[in-house]
């Protein structure tokens, strides 16, 4: 790709001509980090018709690579040196802790008029990376597929990031992404890390959660009552994706992105403020805080909602049938509207940009606060059933424990509190991530997403 003259500013390119067959041929496309979603990036670009992915991941993996990648018809290289010096674009599939520190070992090398892109969650310390360790002749495009390695990636969100670059460059890296079929979202870093802090925080904060309280109180939610049927199924579910996942996915966007520190302070604040409300059963001003949060997120909504219990009960794991149920507060989705509607985020403007998991979150909220019996039970058994309360008591101190860990800052904090809570359900992670791709297609048919 010839070098071309600077051009900055964010935009979508109009009339976008599909990739021909001497372009596939003769780009070079380079992944330096072959974890699931370089690999997942990698795939897709090779069934595209791309025919030139050089790849590389920690040169200890070279050798174990080498084998599993042999008929794969991707290159590999021992290390990121010998593809940015080749690569017309360059991803880096890499954690959001290690992007500033893979980037300054391999960008000062990056080819005359390459582009480059990363696949971290957080934009802000991405951006920086590429503007302090890449040439100032480097393009900057950027992307972030809004789903995990398990997911299909077609028409999922996909957010691309012009930073600095010409047309020309940009447009190749839109014609390159096109391989992954998803919906592509066009943002600025800034607006990108906003929503995603405004999408994800709370919908990470919450199940995290409610896998490590679960923990505590030696509780396997598909072996009680009180977690069976409708909202309870999908929460099982989301939860066993999360902790199916790898810690350092949720990591980065809580402690690296600037946006994400207020919605984990204001989700940690509804959790409290909430809980001791209830425990002292100050009905009137529960009831008012409720209401509003109710009236603010969904108050003008209308139609059919995302979720229903015929969808819901579908992907059940529990073997209890459903009128054995017992009452719940639903504590954790109290807190969450609660929290979008204190930091006035309203979580429909940002269905562009979601994830599965915020979509299902979306979905169980939405039932629940629209549904207007079922929240009716639900604040009535968090202001008077003590049978419950220890369940909501071992939520709160557990959103207060993953707060505390991202408040100092601690990657080896947070990854022990994943890996502890993780362990505990090993058996069914695997499971669980299986039914809720399942449910997430569902859902998929039922929106049009």
């Amino acid at each position: 790709m010839p070098n071309s003259q600077r051009i900055d500013g964010d935009g979508s390119p109009d009339g976008l001509i599909p990739a021909g067959r001497a372009e596939r041929e003769s780009v070079n496309i380079g992944i330096i980090g072959l974890g699931d979603m370089g690999m997942l990036y990698a795939r897709s670009f090779l069934a595209a018709g791309w025919k030139n992915v050089n790849v590389c991941d920690l040169p200890s993996r070279y050798e174990e690579l080498k084998k599993s990648l042999a008929d794969t018809g991707m290159t590999l290289h021992k290390d990121g040196f010998s593809i940015v010096r080749i690569s017309d674009l360059v991803i880096y599939s890499v954690e959001a802790a290690n992007i500033e520190s893979v980037v300054a070992l391999y960008g000062p090398s990056t080819k005359v008029g390459a582009i480059v892109c990363g696949q971290t969650s957080v934009k802000e310390p991405e951006i920086r990376a590429f503007e302090a360790h890449t040439p100032s002749d480097v393009h900057i495009v950027t992307c972030h597929s809004m789903h995990g390695p398990r997911v299909n990636p077609t028409s999922q969100p996909l957010v691309v990031i012009r930073h600095r670059s010409t047309d020309e460059a940009f447009e190749l890296t839109v014609r390159i992404l096109e391989a992954l079929k998803s919906s592509i979202v066009h943002l600025s870093y800034l607006d990108h890390d906003r929503i995603t802090a405004d999408t994800q925080v709370a919908t990470h904060l919450a199940f995290l959660s409610m896998g490590t309280a679960w923990k505590a109180a030696s509780v396997y939610p598909w072996e009680n009552p009180s977690y069976i049927g409708g909202v309870e199924n999908v929460k099982t579910l989301l939860m066993l994706r999360l902790y199916s996942n790898k810690w350092h996915i949720y990591a980065g966007l809580a402690l690296l992105n600037p946006s994400a520190k207020a919605q984990i302070r204001q989700f940690a604040k509804s959790v409290s403020e909430l809980f001791k409300l209830m425990i002292r059963e100050e009905e009137a001003e529960f009831r008012a805080r409720i209401a509003a949060a109710t009236e603010f997120v969904f108050g003008s909504r209308s139609g059919n909602l995302l979720l229903s219990d015929n969808v819901m009960d579908q992907f059940a794991l529990s073997a209890i049938p459903r009128n054995q149920q017992k009452p719940n507060s639903h504590l954790s989705l109290l807190a969450v509207v609660d929290c979008w509607a204190a930091l006035r985020i309203n979580p429909y403007d940002h269905l562009i940009c979601e994830t599965p998991p915020f979509r299902m979150l979306l979905g169980i909220a939405e039932y629940l606060f629209r549904t207007p019996a079922l929240l009716a039970d639900a604040v009535q058994h968090a202001l008077y059933n003590k049978d419950i309360r220890g369940d909501d008591c071992e939520f709160y101190t557990a959103t207060r424990g993953w707060v505390d860990v991202i408040e100092v800052g601690s990657f080896d904090g947070y990854k022990k509190r994943f890996e502890d809570s993780k362990g505990f359900f090993e058996g069914r992670l695997g499971e669980g991530a299986k039914v809720s791709a399942l449910l997430i297609e569902t859902l998929a048919k039922r929106t049009g997403g």
